[in-house]
């Protein structure tokens, strides 16, 4: 369920918005769940700056393609070196996926094992398909009813091989937020609020509490 829209002018601003939106929150044990991609970038540098008490926060990812945690398509590195490193994140602090894993079903249950009940916060960025973390249309892990943590063996995009957070953990947070920048993010923004759309990125709005950060050309 959509609580909130929140539209800003660029995409700096949506960035320097979540990110002190969640400097804010960060007065309280927090866990959160970091996104990839487009919406890390935006995300994460002025989150850097933000002055959080990174002893108050434990850091968690949606996703995570199955490379090694410096190869250039991780997820992890993207974050070491958007956000970690330059804030000062101690590593105790942040649990990554073992993509780099040989046995991806292994990583899955362990990484599941790690997770608590509810995170606190889903950050998400959505692909103009309506994809978030590695649960794509039509794709089998959409339909994944039990795992908190499942892997994908084929997805559309490259790398094929990948560990996501399913719908069960997306659905339990407390709540998930949509970073959203960009003309092509603006038909997937809109099928947020379409009942009737079965995109994984509106099944994840109607079934958490969800808010959605926008630029404006995404939410034209």
């Amino acid at each position: 369920m959509i609580i909130e829209r929140a539209l800003l002018a660029t995409p700096a601003e949506l960035g320097e918005a979540v990110a002190a939106r969640l400097a804010a929150r960060a007065q309280e044990p927090l866990t959160v769940a970091l996104t990839g991609g487009s919406a890390a970038k935006l995300v994460h540098p002025p989150l850097a700056r933000a002055g959080v008490d990174w002893a108050r926060v434990t850091l968690f990812f949606g996703d995570e393609r199955a490379v090694p945690p410096d190869h250039a398509d991780s997820n992890f590195r993207l974050a070491r070196e958007t956000l970690l490193d330059a804030a000062g994140v101690p590593a105790a602090r942040v649990h990554r996926m073992r993509g780099e894993a040989a046995d991806l079903a292994a990583a899955a249950r362990e990484y599941e094992a790690l997770l608590p009940p509810a995170l606190d916060i889903v950050l998400l960025g959505m692909g103009p398909d309506g994809h978030v973390c590695s649960l794509f249309p039509g794709h089998a892990l959409l339909g994944e009813r039990a795992r908190l943590v499942g892997v994908v063996e084929d997805s559309p995009k490259p790398p094929p091989r990948r560990l996501s957070l399913t719908m069960p953990a997306l659905a339990a947070a407390r709540e998930v937020w949509f970073v959203l920048a960009g003309a092509d993010k603006a038909a997937p923004a809109r099928a947020l609020a379409d009942p009737a759309s079965e995109l994984p990125g509106p099944q994840v709005a109607r079934a958490a509490t969800t808010r959605v950060f926008l630029d404006r050309a995404a939410g034209e």
